[in-house]
């Protein structure tokens, strides 16, 4: 269970949000609308433990984030604006690396790492490396980790940007698939999508 209470953040001098509160059990997804510059990055920032809060409380599990350290980082996977992939490593080695970062005890085949890529529509592109890619061919290979992903807490921001219509509706399944094992999702977008067999989603709007 992740929980948040009376949240603050601040830029510099300038309070983004207050009084933030909500409960999320698993099986469900909380969905963070606002405008720009509401707050909504520096929010999920907050609830992975990269920028503290000005004031409140974040608990997993009934304990505050801050008190868990590495313990928490084992259970979440975050996917920040930046895609987090090595530009001279073609989305084949992505996939490979990113399995091995999050502790996958089991080095993916080709066979599988190839079939989740072509899912996301990067069939013929394993190989290139990643700098010659487009914007969104590189945002699909970042999102390809989640072919994999087993941590409890994902916190995605804007994930569905620059997808097709191939890769929304993959990344739709998967959500969908992590929720119905009882996984729990916080996510920003400013698209509508449909998240198959999600039990609950939520959706919190900042407007400091």
């Amino acid at each position: 269970m992740l929980e948040v209470i009376d949240l603050e953040g601040q830029r510099g001098d300038s309070c983004l949000f207050h009084g933030v509160n909500f409960c999320l059990e698993a099986g469900e997804l909380l969905l963070l609308r606002g405008r720009n510059g509401a707050g909504k990055t520096t929010l999920l920032r907050a609830l992975c433990g990269l920028t503290p809060p000005a004031s409140g409380k974040i608990c997993w599990k009934g304990e505050p984030i801050h008190a868990q350290g590495a313990e928490y980082r084992r259970e979440l996977c975050y996917l920040g604006h930046a895609n987090a992939i090595k530009e001279d490593f073609t989305p084949l080695e992505n996939f490979r690396a990113q399995a091995c970062l999050s502790g996958d005890a089991e080095h993916p085949e080709t066979k599988d790492a190839l079939a989740a890529l072509g899912e996301l529509g990067l069939s013929g592109r394993e190989h290139l490396v990643c700098r010659h890619l487009s914007q969104g061919q590189k945002r699909r290979t970042a999102l390809s980790r989640l072919a994999r992903e087993r941590r409890a807490l994902w916190i995605l921001d804007e994930p569905f940007v620059a997808l097709d219509a191939q890769a929304v509706a993959w990344l739709s399944g998967r959500l969908g698939e992590h929720l119905a094992s009882g996984g729990l999702v916080v996510l920003t977008s400013h698209q509508s999508a449909d998240i198959p067999r999600a039990r609950k989603i939520k959706t919190l709007t900042l407007s400091a």
